[in-house]
Order: C-alpha cells, then structure tokens, then sequence
C-alpha cells in the first residue's frame, strides 16, 4: 500500500470517528446505536379462537398494530376511565346511534351509572322518544338493484318511509311523536314559559319513561328515561337542528314556552369545575364533542382521560377528525392525560369498547 492510501486510510478512520458514523466495534463486528425513541417492544401476533369473549379478542388487539393497538388502547383509557371512583364521565352521543341499534347501549351505561353527563343530538332524542312510545325503527337498504338510488328514494318517499342509511322508519311514527310531544311533554313546561334545552330533555325523559310503562311498551324506555330515572343531565346544544327542535318551535309560536340557549352552559360547567378528574367518550363528533370539550376552556383543570371514536381522518381539516392531541392544544386535555382515538364506524366501535371495558370492571 502507497504512502497515499495509508495518509488517506488514517484520514478517512479519523474523520469517521470524529463524526460519531462509526458503526463498528474494534473487532469489526455491530455496534448498536444510541436510540431515546425506540423501545424494545415486539409485536406479536393476534390468536382468535371459537368461544372467546370481547374481552380477550380486544387484549390480542393489543398483540398487533394500526387499528387493532388503537382499539386495545381506547378499551385500557375507557376502562381505567370508568373504574376510577374520582371521575366524572361525560359522553359525547353524534350521528345516527340510536335509530340503527345502539340505543340500550346507551341506555344500559346511564342505567349502570358509568355516565354522568350526555352530550347528544336533537335527531338521537327524536328517535330514542319513538321507540319509547311505540314506534319501531326496520331494516332496509341503500339501493335497490332494478333502479338507480334516486328511483329507490323516489319510491320510499312516495310510501311516505324515511330512510337513515340502511335503515328506513315509516313517517306516521314522527305523527306519532308530535302527539306525544303535545300531550305530555310541551304543557308542563308552557306553565314553566322558558325553560332550558336541558329541563326540555329532562322532561322528554320523564314522558318518555311514564308513557312506555303505561302503554306496555315492549321496547326499553331508552336513553332519555334512564337519564331521568338515574339524574343525569342530557345537553343538546344544536336542539333546533332535528324534528324535537322543530315541534318545539312550532309549539312556542302560539304558547309562552320557549327555549334558553344559554342557561345549560351554568350547570355543565359547574360540573367540570368541581369534577376531581374527568373522562370523555366521544362517539362521532360534529357539536356535541365539541360542546363536550369546550367546557374545560372556562375550568382550572381538563379531561384525564380521552377516547374518540370516529370515520373522520385528521387530514379532513373538520372537527370531527380533529385529533384529541389537538384539543390538548387549547388545554381541553391535560398535559398527561391518556387519549386516544380509533377511526371506524361508532356502530362496530362502540359495543365492542363498552363490552371490553365492561368485562374488565367485572
């Protein structure tokens, strides 16, 4: 070897080494680097069999990665959430939950005292009072194979069915609805004259759970009559935004009652101000998450716990993708808190995280 490649050989050993690239011991062999991300934590592998429950297929979730760890996480966050005795559990209810089946999930969790506030819609209440009182949601589908989708929905709305996805629920029902909302829910209030939204839910409960026992109803008195049965306030900060809204509209045009907007945000947040710790489910997001996680903004503290379940990606730029580590941003979340957040459909996502987190508890 020439003077040359021995000056150049020294050179290059030494520059390498000065730089910290050196990846060799010196017996040539590996040498690890210095790594403060990763963790050693290998992935397993998810073992399904005939006869296992919710609650083991959800632990082999943890095994895995993408969606499965996501969904392993969010029953551990809920789970913790609900066993922890300082914590006040707010839910966040959007979509359409109650007229496609989850409706006694619901019901079972205010009932079972894992619920301390709700946060919903006006359309989940409209729909929870129908099934309450005797109407039924049914089966349907989307399209109809020997016409185009605005020939099936032209043919639905000529039979005077309305249709929710794959999910249709004749007309008569909302006849059905407004009836009850003029007999038994509107007149106590009208001698109250303006009322707030959530005395308004307060009081659908109770006409809903009084009507369903005296009519013999079949169906279970739902979520509004469990959160009267077991005082839980209902907040529905977008009411007018559904056919509950719109009744009671049309009912204050020739009555004294009316609706205060604003007095439901005194006794939430008082509810959040004096909570030890405090948990959120949010089911979907639209108003009602946000309306959950705003409160924090006027209290000392935020959520400890987090869990979101919804279709929409962050990169949508909407609020309902938006990511729980966003909204520890603007001091909704504790710094520390545990959140996560499973994108899917809340109708599979939701009974398998209550199922999960319940079997825990037990």
């Amino acid at each position: 070897m020439s003077d040359h490649d021995d000056a150049h050989d020294g050179g290059h050993e030494e520059s390498h080494g000065d730089e910290g690239h050196d990846d060799t011991n010196e017996e040539g062999g590996y040498e690890m680097p210095h790594r403060e991300e990763f963790q050693h934590d290998p992935l397993g592998h998810a073992e399904v069999h005939g006869g296992m429950t919710v609650g083991e297929l959800v632990e082999q979730y943890g095994h895995a990665g993408i969606g499965a760890a996501d969904v392993h996480e969010a029953a551990d966050i809920y789970a913790e959430m609900l066993a922890d005795e300082d914590c006040t559990v707010f839910m966040s209810l959007a979509g359409a939950m109650v007229p496609t089946g989850m409706r006694k999930v619901v019901s079972d969790l205010i009932r079972d005292g894992y619920v301390d506030a709700l946060v919903t819609t006006g359309a989940n209440l409209t729909h929870d009072a129908i099934e309450a009182i005797g109407g039924k949601h049914h089966h349907g589908c989307e399209s109809h194979d020997e016409k185009t989708h605005r020939e099936h929905d032209e043919t639905l709305r000529d039979e005077e069915v309305d249709r929710i996805y794959n999910v249709y629920l004749p007309q008569e029902y909302f006849a059905l609805f407004e009836s009850h909302l003029r007999d038994e829910v509107f007149p106590p209030l009208e001698e109250e004259g303006i009322v707030s939204i959530e005395r308004l839910c307060r009081e659908l409960g109770r006409a809903n759970s009084e009507v369903n026992e005296r009519e013999g109803i079949e169906e279970d008195a739902g979520v509004a009559a469990a959160a009267y049965e077991c005082d839980v306030p209902i907040y529905c900060p977008a009411v007018q935004d559904s056919v509950l809204g719109l009744q009671a509209w049309m009912y204050s045009q020739t009555s004294s009652f009316s609706l205060d907007a604003l007095s439901d945000m005194t006794p939430l947040t008082d509810l959040a101000y004096d909570a030890d710790k405090a948990g959120c489910l949010l089911v979907g997001g639209g108003v009602p998450k946000n309306f959950t996680l705003q409160t924090m903004l006027v209290t000392p503290g935020a959520y400890d716990y987090g869990v979101q379940i919804t279709m929409d990606p962050a990169a949508t730029g909407g609020l309902s993708g938006a990511t729980l580590d966003e909204a520890r941003s603007w001091g909704k979340l504790e710094k520390d808190a545990r959140n996560t957040t499973v994108l899917g459909d809340a109708t599979i996502m939701l009974p398998l995280l209550v199922a999960a987190a319940r079997e825990r508890l037990d």
